[in-house]
């Protein structure tokens, strides 16, 4: 008999019986086997299909209510749900911060995605959106009259362009970018004097592109804005390979 070769193995992962419960129930909602508003079996009926016991089938729907994939309705029954753009933004912003991206790293991304927005803006924003616009413009004038920071408005403003884009992917791509950038803004304000004006003509410019369904000069304008904002970060001192940091609770979601 000639002799056993080597293998080269790996340990074999025995998952948790509440994580097999969890992955093949996350695997039927996003293959769309069961769909938003669709309700979930109770939970006895549950554990009577996968063969465990109760505790183990609560401990997966945890799981799936912590990623927004499920929700209570009324008689406490479980039904499948869409994660809003608000759960899901600061997770990944917390994944970005935790990996010590920067400013510039942010920028570089944000140039890209925000021109791209106003422009979509101006092909499909309706009245309601631009109502939205004006009400922030117009307490964003109020807010620099009282000399106060319009920092968490500039991040609204671009949250309410990309909404009126009408583009689930760029809406959900750009807001934990937006929310990383807050606290820059935050920190540009007070140490450029101009930066509350400059924000203002550019916003103003802005929404009268989107209005007019101007697509290029939307662009244009939206373009300028972030390149502005970094000649502003540069302006103040700050550096733009330091690490981001996530804003604090009270601060606004997206950006």
């Amino acid at each position: 008999m000639g002799d056993t070769p080597e293998l080269e193995l790996r340990r074999v992962q025995v998952h948790a019986a509440y994580e097999q419960v969890w992955r093949e129930l996350e695997k039927r909602i996003l293959d769309g086997t069961l769909q938003a508003g669709d309700r979930l079996p109770t939970e006895m009926e549950l554990a009577q299909r996968f063969g465990v016991n109760r505790s183990t089938v609560r401990e997966g729907i945890r799981r799936l209510e912590s990623e927004g994939l499920v929700r209570r309705a009324s008689g406490r029954r479980l039904v499948v749900a869409v994660p809003s753009y608000g759960d899901l933004a600061p997770r990944t912003s917390r994944a970005l911060a935790m990996s010590q991206v920067s400013f510039l790293e942010l920028w570089q991304v944000a140039v890209v995605m925000e021109p791209l927005a106003a422009r979509l803006a101006a092909a499909n924003a309706n009245e309601a959106d631009l109502a939205e616009m004006r009400r922030n413009l117009e307490a964003t004038g109020e807010t620099l009259r009282a000399g106060r920071s319009p920092a968490r408005l500039d991040t609204e403003f671009q949250r309410l362009v990309a909404q009126s884009a009408k583009n689930r992917a760029l809406e959900l791509s750009r807001e934990p970018i937006g929310l990383l950038l807050y606290p820059a803004l935050e920190a540009l304000i007070p140490l450029v004097p101009q930066a509350g004006e400059r924000l203002l003509v550019a916003h103003r410019r802005i929404y009268e592109a989107i209005r007019d369904r101007d697509e290029d000069t939307a662009y244009h304008w939206m373009h300028k804005h972030v390149v502005d904002f970094r000649r502003g970060y540069e302006l103040a001192g700050l550096p733009l390979d330091a690490p981001v940091r996530m804003p604090e609770p009270a601060s606004p979601p997206g950006g």
